[in-house]
């Protein structure tokens, strides 16, 4: 038995006995024995060879008995076993890879109703929460500002970044600005300021911008104010929840405590935000298990997180939360695929 890293490395035949377990025990929802096993899975091993095993691997903390039976379930550290030696890849097929694709040709200019199609598509392919992060408005760059006058002292802000957010303010708006007037200030700041991130904006830009429109200095001091409120605003970013009834049909959140435990933590938009955004520093898809997640409240779920992109930048992330006997190879799967989609279409799009 060798050791990688911090890791036991299990041998094959103990490596056959917890798949046997992970697998019979997401299929079941039901402690897995050592008969089962023998009857269910060609190991050729006897019964008797089979409990030793389990009994080594319940020592070492991969698998445990919940209650007084012969049965064992995976613990934590037997799943996370699980997903970085054993798992193989799950395969989506064609069909179900062309009608994701063809979900996000639509309606692509209304951002908000991709996150939450992406949302639906996690939730409705898994039976799992499904959580997405919208693009984060403070560290995207400008593509389109434009005004308009919506009655006679009132005009209206309209800002599409590049990651596709778009955001709108109302401000007063004097009755002598004219429409043209509205059209020169919206080309003049789009032409300014796309392209570039708020800390981008530099005195020469400025400048350069009050030169051509020095007429309308005051309007133009509020709109730039409003501008940079929307882009330095971090409680911007938006968090979708689709699917959350999906978890009553899992077997363990039948205990009303569990279940009570975890929706007042689904409550929580901050610590929701805090728990699927911190994969916002990383690269590609994380799996946590069990106790791993930061927060109690999820202490009996896995989550699985990728990040989205926009032109190569990652701008938000997609989420799936389930219990941790949640079957893990075709969450993976679900969730690198979607997230491949999404990244491609908002790139075509928005990039």
């Amino acid at each position: 038995m060798l050791t990688k890293g911090l890791v036991v490395m299990l041998d094959e035949r103990k490596q056959k006995i917890l798949l046997a377990i992970i697998q019979d025990y997401i299929a079941t929802a039901e402690p897995v024995g050592s008969r089962t096993i023998s009857r269910k899975y060609e190991l050729g091993v006897s019964p008797a060879t089979i409990r030793n095993e389990m009994a080594d691997l319940d020592e070492m903390g991969f698998i445990e008995q919940p209650y007084t039976s012969a049965g064992r379930i995976p613990s934590d550290k037997g799943y996370r076993y699980y997903v970085d030696f054993l798992m193989e890849k799950y395969p989506l097929s064609a069909e179900v890879q062309q009608a994701v694709r063809e979900r996000f040709k639509r309606k692509l200019s209304d951002l908000e109703e991709v996150i939450r199609t992406t949302g639906e598509l996690l939730s409705n392919m898994t039976d799992y929460i499904a959580i997405t992060l919208g693009p984060q408005v403070k560290q995207s760059a400008l593509r389109h500002i434009e005004l308009s006058r919506i009655s006679l002292n009132r005009g209206l802000l309209v800002v599409v970044t590049d990651s596709g957010a778009v955001e709108h303010r109302f401000f007063d708006l004097p009755e002598s600005v004219t429409s043209e007037e509205l059209r020169a200030i919206s080309k003049v700041l789009t032409d300014k300021l796309r392209g570039i991130t708020l800390d981008m904006v530099t005195k020469t830009i400025l400048e350069e911008i009050y030169i051509n429109l020095a007429v309308r200095r005051r309007l133009l001091d509020a709109i730039l104010n409003l501008i940079e409120s929307i882009l330095s605003e971090s409680d911007e970013t938006k968090v979708f929840f689709c699917g959350t009834r999906n978890i009553l049909k899992q077997p363990e959140f039948k205990n009303i405590e569990k279940l009570q435990f975890l929706l007042g933590f689904l409550e929580e938009e901050r610590l929701v935000k805090d728990l699927v955004s911190q994969q916002l520093l990383s690269e590609g898809l994380t799996i946590k298990i069990g106790g791993e997640n930061s927060y109690e409240g999820v202490h009996d779920c896995s989550l699985i997180t990728a990040t989205y992109r926009v032109g190569g930048e990652v701008v938000g992330t997609v989420s799936v939360l389930g219990p941790t006997r949640m079957d893990y190879s075709k969450a993976v799967a679900v969730v690198e695929f979607v997230t491949e989609a999404l990244s491609d279409s908002l790139t075509k799009y928005y990039g």
